[in-house]
């Protein structure tokens, strides 16, 4: 190998954390003006807002969860790409581990719970004829929303 000396070391440098993963996906949503937002349960960075869909990275703190709410204008499917996620969704409980998914019809009561020590990130595609924020009925808010 030109310009090594055999046995030479060559410098390694760790993984970057979840938490640098996190800092990183939000410069980056920034930097593309994609819509990024910090709530009391963690963070959402949208990636593709379309007519058709819609598609947001999610990020669970530990031991937090959303509220319990429903939509009436749009289904959604979540991916789960770290964490183990604990789904409610018409009150079944239902755990989703990374490399899984799940889907929520349109107007069933749902939410996503974060039990584990790291965050929970999952992917959400959006499908429906509206993906505003204000198409969301809360049943049940941990804070006060």
């Amino acid at each position: 190998m030109e310009g090594r000396t055999p046995g030479q070391l060559i410098p390694c440098y760790p993984a970057p954390t979840s938490e640098l993963a996190a800092q990183s996906a939000t410069i980056a949503a920034m930097s593309q003006n994609l819509e990024f937002d910090e709530r009391p349960w963690g963070n959402y960075q949208v990636l593709a807002d379309e007519s058709d869909h819609k598609v947001k990275r999610i990020t669970v703190h530990p031991s937090q969860r959303l509220s319990y709410q429903r939509h009436q204008q749009r289904s959604e499917h979540w991916f789960v790409t770290q964490g183990t996620a604990t789904v409610t969704l018409d009150g079944d409980v239902i755990e989703r581990g990374s490399g899984t998914s799940i889907d929520i019809p349109a107007g069933a009561a749902h939410r996503v719970a974060n039990a584990g020590p790291e965050n929970l990130v999952f992917i959400e595609v959006q499908l429906g004829t509206y993906f505003g924020e204000d198409d969301i009925e809360r049943l049940e808010d941990d804070y006060g929303r």
